[in-house]
């Protein structure tokens, strides 16, 4: 029997154990990432009349304490964090504010990809990552430029994109697509009532209203702030550190998130024989940090331990971790110097049910290596 046979047989056994929230910890980590978070916010911005290597360094850790943030959301939102969910929903809702995601929105979409983890014919990663024979229909020049954007170089646009333009766009956007549908609807039936309209209205920007209360929710808080911070610090001191900073730590995001599920040998099938614990261990890496970082992350390192059961709060991560290490021995094992090597599996190979890199394709398919 396999560790990961074994494992599938305890996993129950795990998931009671480690699957325990503690509210008064849980406020511990809270108040360690929003209170350090303004207070480099602030050194950031103030630094820039003292000396612009002291505001640098104020930015990295701020960008460290983003990532913390980003995290504590992430828990909030598959509610391990706390114990209660109104709880949880407050904390998931600040923690979106503070790095610009609106949480409830972006939870939805999380929880489609722990429910399809290693099934890459439903979900592709942040990468969007094509498969090998989308690939081959591609031009030579699609495909250059396929390859170039995937250029680990190119995250911190991502970054800038996935936290800062994308939720302010896809709101303005779909609102201002909302109020001319309602006036075009208004011109044709007078008569017709608002609610009737709204219920007509479709976009791809949001699932149903409950998620566009949010996204205004997370926009409306987001722009006060971000006016309040100009109006205090001055807009360029303020705003250069705002876009710079969660446009970085956006992009250690990003790359943190692909590492975790890019990687040689990484489980990769499509709907048929696809297995979600298997997934979970084959298919998930164990991202082997430096302690420090592993704080600054909410041991989202430990990412085979979460795929197993989001319902494991980040808090209990490493302890489950280490005591079932024997039966975790299947998890691929990730280091800072494996990050540049996991960024080349940009292509699913569905024949092998596996990542490739660009190499590997042509050797495998006889087509000439770009350069």
């Amino acid at each position: 029997m396999t560790a990961t046979d074994q494992l599938k047989q305890k996993k129950q056994d795990l998931i009671t154990q480690y699957a325990v929230r503690h509210n008064g910890f849980a406020l511990y980590q809270v108040l360690s990432t929003i209170l350090p978070y303004c207070l480099f916010f602030y050194l950031a911005i103030v630094t820039q009349t003292i000396s612009y290597w002291l505001t640098a360094l104020c930015i990295g850790v701020l960008i460290l304490f983003i990532m913390r943030v980003f995290m504590m959301m992430h828990d909030a939102g598959h509610g391990c964090l706390f114990v209660k969910p109104w709880q949880n929903r407050i904390v998931g809702f600040i923690m979106g504010v503070l790095c610009g995601v609106p949480e409830y929105v972006w939870s939805k979409h999380h929880a489609y990809h722990h429910a399809t983890n290693g099934n890459w014919s439903k979900y592709r990663g942040p990468l969007a990552v094509l498969s090998s024979e989308e690939y081959a229909k591609l031009s030579k020049k699609k495909q250059k430029s396929y390859v170039n954007s995937r250029n680990i170089l190119l995250a911190p646009f991502a970054g800038f994109m996935y936290f800062i333009f994308s939720p302010r766009f896809t709101w303005i956007k779909g609102s201002l697509q909302f109020v001319v549908f309602c006036v075009k609807s208004k011109l044709k039936q007078p008569q017709i009532d608002i609610n009737k309209i709204a219920s007509q209205f479709e976009t791809g920007y949001w699932a149903n209203w409950k998620e566009y209360r949010h996204m205004a929710a997370n926009n409306v808080v987001l722009f006060s702030l971000l006016i309040v911070g100009c109006w205090l610090f001055g807009a360029t001191p303020f705003l250069v550190v705002y876009f710079i900073a969660l446009s970085l730590a956006g992009a250690l995001g990003i790359i943190l998130f692909t590492v975790q599920h890019n990687f040689e040998g990484s489980y990769a099938v499509g709907d048929d024989g696809w297995d979600y614990n298997t997934a979970a261990i084959e298919g998930t890496s164990y991202f082997d940090l430096p302690r420090i970082l592993h704080w600054f992350t909410a041991d989202i390192g430990y990412h085979h331990v979460h795929h197993l059961s989001a319902r494991i709060p980040n808090y209990k991560l490493r302890e489950c971790h280490e005591e079932y290490q024997d039966l975790f021995k299947d998890v691929p094992t990730i280091r800072l110097n494996d990050v540049l090597k996991s960024f080349k599996y940009i292509l699913w190979d569905e024949a092998s049910g596996r990542l490739m890199t660009i190499d590997e394709f042509h050797e495998e398919y006889s087509q000439p290596v770009l350069n």
